[in-house]
């Protein structure tokens, strides 16, 4: 990768943001982490990633305010965003989609389904 890339994982579970961190760090992207969604988004500002990994079911402020909040600020709006959730639940996806993101996954996630989504995203795709 010419550009080092910027990737937030924003995600209250500990081991599922440092399985992330590694596997990211481990293919040259620059990652930073937040374990909540007001940490996230002072991160986003401070950073201006080239994309997010949230979480929906954050502490504080969950994904979806997150993630229009990302995209109402002009210097984040650009900002790639994967949804990562657990829940599941009825009419998540669209409340996700809604709020401005990108890609939604469900965990437990396939890396590679993820990768590939991140790749697309980052505009890397072979």
């Amino acid at each position: 990768m010419d550009m080092e890339r910027k990737i937030l994982i924003v995600e209250d579970e500990d081991v599922i943001a440092r399985v992330l961190r590694i596997r990211l760090e481990a293919l040259g992207y620059i990652v930073a982490v937040a374990g909540d969604g007001e940490e996230g988004l002072e991160l986003v500002k401070k950073e201006k990633p080239d994309l997010a990994i949230i979480d929906i079911g954050l502490p504080r402020i969950d994904g979806n305010t997150l993630c229009e909040l990302i995209r109402a600020e002009a210097a984040t709006k650009g900002t790639k965003i994967i949804i990562l959730t657990g829940k599941r639940l009825v009419g998540d996806m669209e409340t996700a989609f809604q709020s401005g993101a990108d890609i939604y996954m469900s965990k437990p996630y396939e890396w590679q389904r993820l990768l590939d989504h991140i790749k697309k995203l980052l505009g890397e795709t072979d």
